[in-house]
């Protein structure tokens, strides 16, 4: 599924989409999500990541930084800085909303939780030995079997 995300936004709904497409593509990138999980302060990472997200699809609909801290709630220097790239999250964000500019469209990696190669490996080789026991078992039941038949059991 592709949605159109406007670069130069008109209209709330526009704004909206950018600032999701900001979020979600700065967010999901691995370098990104490797700060976020090591980070002591994970709140006030998404928090910055948040705002700069839409500071940023704010100022190319062309809001003033004082239209934007007000919608946002934060003040002018917060926004000034985000926009400018001071903050680690204006800079992350930048690098998105120029991603999507020059390429015309985001790639979003989907993170996987663990190793899954490694673990698909291991599933093969639990399956393989379990087949084999199963194997065992019919050849021990077997010989059972023909023990109770030979002992009239």
């Amino acid at each position: 599924m592709s949605e159109e995300v406007p670069l130069k936004p008109v209209g709330k709904e526009d704004i909206r989409r950018l600032e999701l497409a900001l979020l979600l593509g700065t967010l999901l990138r691995p370098d990104v999500l490797e700060k976020v999980r090591s980070s002591e302060d994970r709140l006030t990472w998404l928090d910055s990541l948040l705002i700069a997200a839409g500071a940023l699809a704010r100022d190319r609909a062309g809001y003033s930084a004082s239209k934007i801290a007000e919608e946002l709630g934060r003040t002018e220097a917060t926004v000034r800085n985000h926009l400018a790239g001071k903050t680690e999250a204006g800079k992350l964000v930048k690098e998105t909303y120029e991603e999507i500019k020059s390429k015309g469209s985001l790639e979003i990696p989907i993170p996987t939780l663990g190793p899954q190669k490694e673990l698909e490996d291991r599933l093969k080789d639990y399956e393989a030995k379990l087949s084999e026991l199963r194997s065992k078992l019919d050849d021990l039941q077997r010989v059972v079997d023909d023990m109770r038949k030979l002992l009239g059991i």
